[in-house]
């Protein structure tokens, strides 16, 4: 079968990276791609937002399943799209995908349906909004209603910092349209950790736990980023929180979406916070994580193809997902002033090395091609992953190939997995 994955990142990297390893593959392309992901798929110059393009390529290549990456095209409906033009695609519509394109459509939902997750309250105006929190106790979280490349969650300790932030997002709109209203959430006490399933529509197949790195700076210090780093299994994710999970969150919200004609196909994605009184919801994502993607795939057993290809059918429950019990370390190395500004085009060094460690797989993020040198072109650039025979072994890995690489204003954590280890 030929199979289209649609994005450029280090997510796409490791969706393309697992997928040839199926032996249902034919060719496979990924559109944009990026030059760590030319090493296995033919790489096509279609923006993902350009839903027409990736179609008409979809159809004149004989493409049998679309595998959508990011967010943004999920949002603008693709899915529906493709399955108007007759062509399988793994995602969830444009309805489905408001459970993560709109954090108060997500937060009234978990109300409808008695999802645990933090009391909120929903605001278009910047004075409404602070007459609210004079009377809250801090710290709150206050939420930019729409994508924001997982930047839109700002935790103000006290009211000028809530001005600031509420002026920010709802007036000089940092975040565009995204910030058209807020959701302010209590702040919820506890440790995060990711859950992700393959939906169908009514069955799923649970994923391996993770727990990323959302800060830019040691010690969950600094403004929050796409992601810094990831580890699986999260240790705070034990088997029976595991359980509550699936019964009381996840099987809900599959339920949920179907009762209201929005079913869901998929990856579902749980973002956690494990607190004293159970699991809550801090947000749903409605694809792959990233970058727990990049150290949940290497950790999958199973053809993942023939796993994609079931849900995207409506039949998971055909297919059973094995996994290997050894743990994950990903390390992403950025640009250094991420999430802030950063410079792009510095030559990176050393990938070819690094990449020949065992157990070893470097993921690119932010890269480009000029004049045959592989450079810097984001600011999360690479996903350095290892697989290990226990966590120390994985993390001591992944360090390993990052010392190896080297690009200009380099930046990258030095305590992945911390909580694993104080555990």
């Amino acid at each position: 079968m030929n199979v289209l994955v649609v994005g450029g990142g280090g997510r796409e990297h490791a969706i393309c990276w697992k997928l040839t390893q199926s032996k249902k593959l034919g060719n496979l392309y990924c559109a944009p791609g990026n030059p760590g992901i030319s090493a296995f798929a033919k790489c096509v110059n279609i923006r993902v937002e350009n839903i027409p393009a990736l179609i008409d390529f979809a159809l004149n290549n004989d493409i049998g399943l679309t595998i959508i990456g990011p967010e943004v095209p999920l949002s603008m409906g693709i899915v529906d799209e493709f399955e108007k033009a007759g062509l399988k695609v793994f995602g969830p519509s444009r309805e489905a995908a408001l459970l993560e394109s709109s954090k108060s459509f997500a937060k009234e939902f978990m109300r409808r349906y008695a999802i645990p997750t933090a009391a909120y309250e929903i605001f278009y105006d910047k004075n409404e909004a602070l007459s609210y929190l004079k009377d809250k106790k801090f710290p709150v979280v206050i939420k930019a209603d729409g994508l924001a490349a997982g930047k839109g969650v700002i935790i103000p300790k006290n009211l000028d910092e809530a001005k600031i932030a509420l002026e920010e997002i709802l007036v000089s709109r940092v975040f565009g349209n995204a910030g058209s209203k807020v959701v302010i959430e209590d702040f919820l006490a506890g440790e995060e950790a990711s859950f992700l399933v393959f939906v169908d529509g009514s069955n799923i197949i649970p994923m391996v736990s993770a727990q990323d790195h959302k800060r830019v700076f040691d010690n969950d210090q600094g403004p929050n980023t796409g992601g810094m780093g990831a580890y699986s299994p999260a240790p705070v994710l034990n088997k029976a929180i595991e359980n509550d999970t699936i019964n009381n969150i996840i099987l809900p919200v599959v339920a949920g979406m179907a009762q209201l004609g929005k079913k869901f196909k998929g990856v579902l994605y749980a973002g956690l916070m494990i607190t004293i009184d159970g699991p809550k919801v801090v947000e749903f994502n409605c694809r792959f994580g990233d970058p727990e993607t990049q150290v949940i795939l290497p950790r999958l057993k199973s053809d993942l193809l023939e796993i994609l290809i079931a849900c995207a059918d409506g039949k998971a429950n055909t297919v059973t997902a094995e996994w290997d019990t050894r743990p994950a370390a990903c390390v992403v190395m950025s640009s250094g002033g991420y999430p802030g500004k950063y410079e792009s085009g510095t030559e990176i060094n050393g990938l070819e090395d690094a990449g020949k460690l065992q157990n070893t797989m470097v993921f690119h993020a932010g890269t480009a091609e000029i004049d045959g040198k592989v450079v810097t072109n984001g600011g999360r650039v690479l996903g350095v992953t290892a697989i290990g025979n226990d966590m120390r072994a994985a993390v001591d890995t992944a360090y390993r190939a990052v010392s190896i690489i080297s690009f200009q204003g380099a930046h990258y954590r030095k305590d992945i997995a911390k909580r694993a280890f104080n555990r």
